[in-house]
């Protein structure tokens, strides 16, 4: 009975986000409902449990979420993204119209633009393109959503969006844990991903289907005396400076492991343990920084009068509502996993011993949460802070580096949470002017490779022990 409370608990929080209710407000609605059927005091877990572990996700990651939307809002409103995604998908041409579409997306992402940024930026050139080459506009979301959504978000080594960024502070690790498997994985779900909308492409041409009618958000045709967007090399610049710097900090200069001592005599509340758990955050900080400014340090003359104002506002108000539905699912995930009825759900999930190490049960949780919130970060934030400590300890038990535990964590957060519900798929087809009914089959055929890849990583690493 304690675990049917639980159920429905998150069974109603995933049918209102799919509703499209805010999170924020009926994540500790559902969470206090099922704490209130296992006799918990409501106020009490509201206020001491569900408004701590949040408050705690906060001040971990907020500066994260703040610099890294004030950066793509910069991107965006100087030019420089879309510059970006003209030179790739007109150097590739309307041959190539499916990859050009992928890579400017994978570029963008992994140079650290979020996520939402990169939909608004690739698509004006992508319709374009697709009209020419007569693609049919239902398969751009998935292609997109290939680009965006996966190798680049959280597989590839050294990228800067936080789906690579959260495990740091659990396991220890830095944004470059376990490359090869990171690159390996990376590579399958983009082949497997172009071999799927290359097929959907061809049978599509097979039936005389083209680009098709439509009228929903379509984009005026564009030219380059109407954009004058700066010059592709310059616009490159602010994602390399992210990157190097990035790098830089976590992989050559070396922070003093003394740093933390002073505030931890203070006994200062949610200090960091160790100066390890927080350098990729400190690293990511100042590179975003430093990549804010050279952006606008190259894009401010194209901005309107007012409009670096603007966009640092936009970008900071933004975040707000990010970061505060990640909170919310995290304080959500605290008070279900205090409930006596959770007990048997982790014990279930840790009981997974399939390979004799914790990274299937790692995967299958990571996955599973990161469907039911319908957010990669989200889910994964759940997952590791309810049972990161156990998957630790159980790999230092077999020899095991915390460097694939980041990995599979990372990719697996990105495996189901590409659910109907998904914020991002909501933007990405509002965006394209399409339905989940004209476009989701393609999504989901993502949401299907990436989530299978990250048991093909894991046996990858059973069967090599590389990392």
């Amino acid at each position: 009975m304690e675990v049917l409370g639980i159920i429905l608990s998150l069974f109603l929080l995933m049918f209102f986000a799919y509703r499209g209710f805010s999170v924020i407000l009926f994540a500790p609605v559902f969470a206090l409902l099922a704490a209130s059927l296992q006799g918990f005091s409501v106020m009490p877990a509201y206020t001491e449990l569900f408004m701590a572990k949040a408050v705690t996700y906060i001040k971990s990651f907020f500066p994260v979420f703040m610099l890294g939307a004030v950066f793509g809002k910069v991107m965006e409103d100087t030019g420089l993204a879309k510059s970006i995604a003209r030179a790739i998908i007109q150097g590739l041409g309307k041959e190539r119209a499916i990859l050009s579409v992928v890579l400017a997306c994978a570029v963008l992402t992994y140079g650290g633009v979020s996520l939402f940024v990169v939909v608004f930026a690739v698509y004006p050139f992508a319709v374009a393109l697709y009209k020419e080459a007569d693609i049919p506009k239902r398969l751009l979301p998935g292609t997109i959503a290939l680009g965006a959504f996966t190798f680049t978000m959280d597989c590839a080594p050294g990228t800067p969006q936080i789906q690579n960024l959260i495990p740091t502070s659990f396991f220890g690790t830095n944004i470059y844990a376990a490359p090869i498997s990171g690159i390996i994985g990376g590579i399958l779900i983009f082949m497997l991903g172009m071999m799927w909308l290359t097929h959907r492409q061809k049978k599509a041409q097979a039936n005389g289907e083209g680009y098709g009618v439509h009228t929903l958000n379509e984009p005026p045709e564009l030219n380059d005396a109407t954009l004058k967007l700066p010059d592709w090399k310059i616009s490159f610049l602010p994602l390399l400076t992210v990157l190097v710097v990035n790098f830089v900090l976590n992989s050559v200069f070396t922070w003093d492991p003394d740093l933390l001592k002073p505030f931890q005599a203070m006994k200062l509340p949610l200090t960091a343990v160790a100066v390890k758990n927080v350098v990729g955050i400190w690293s990511l900080i100042v590179a975003l920084i430093c990549g804010i400014l050279v952006a606008i340090a190259f894009g401010l003359k194209r901005m309107p009068e007012g409009g670096l104002k603007k966009a640092l506002n936009a970008g900071t108000i933004g975040s707000l509502l990010a970061i505060m539905n990640t909170a919310s699912e995290v304080g959500y995930g605290n008070v279900i996993a205090s409930l006596p009825g959770f007990k048997d759900i982790a014990h279930a999930l840790l009981s997974i011993h399939i390979g004799g190490s914790p990274l299937v049960s790692e995967a299958v949780t990571v996955n599973v949460l990161a469907g039911i919130t319908g957010s990669a970060s989200g889910g994964m934030s759940i997952a590791l802070d309810l049972m990161s400590k156990e998957w630790l300890a159980w790999a230092a038990n077999i020899g095991m580096s915390p460097e694939i535990l980041h990995r599979v964590a990372s990719m697996a957060s990105g495996g189901m949470d590409t659910l109907p519900h998904n914020g991002a798929v909501i933007t990405l087809l509002a965006v394209c002017g399409l339905t989940h009914k004209q476009s989701y089959g393609d999504i989901f055929a993502m949401t299907v490779i990436k989530t299978l890849m990250v048991f093909v990583i894991i046996m990858f690493h059973s069967m090599t022990g590389l990392l």
